[in-house]
């Protein structure tokens, strides 16, 4: 089975997502270290120099792939935009929303150089975009909502654990 994990840029993904994974000791995989080592490049040189549209296609591929293993899985932020990714990740698996505010996002975010979607003249707006486009997305294909808000990570993997036991996706304890 695979848990995967959907949010915005910054919200966790990653961090909570190598935690929950070592917390239920599972396999962790990253979809944009997937893509960058297929790439051969980092993600934000490959934007600039071949646009998202060719990066979203990639990331369809890495995606199918990854969602057919088990483990957990931390998604890119704008995996939600496409439909095809948004199937196979709520129909594959259990998908767990680490849903963050645009205010605690630029706490988290503002001196972060490596985020292509964030390099704009305001990123705040550009993060309250992002969270108006793209919070159905993920409500739409989450089965889990966890908001993010101010709980260190291992409170965050607890919340996650909790839900998915409650749910009957793991044992409970």
């Amino acid at each position: 089975m695979i848990i995967s994990l959907v949010g915005l840029p910054g919200s966790g993904k990653s961090t909570v997502g190598r935690q929950l994974a070592r917390r239920l000791q599972l396999p962790f995989n990253d979809s944009d270290q997937h893509i960058e080592r297929r790439i051969g490049c980092p993600i934000r040189e490959f934007f600039e120099r071949e646009g998202e549209a060719s990066f979203r296609d990639i990331e369809v591929q890495v995606l199918d792939e990854l969602t057919q293993g088990s483990g957990v899985l931390s998604t890119g932020g704008g995996v939600v935009l496409n439909e095809l990714n948004r199937q196979r990740l709520h129909t594959r698996g259990k998908v767990v929303y680490l849903k963050s505010t645009p205010e605690e996002l630029i706490r988290r975010l503002r001196h972060d150089t490596q985020r292509p979607l964030l390099q704009v003249a305001d990123p705040m707006q550009r993060l309250r975009d992002l969270y108006a486009a793209r919070d159905p997305l993920y409500r739409e294909t989450a089965h889990f909502v966890v908001d993010t808000g101010r709980p260190s990570v291992a409170t965050l993997v607890n919340m996650i654990v909790m839900q998915l036991e409650l749910a009957g996706v793991l044992p409970q304890n």
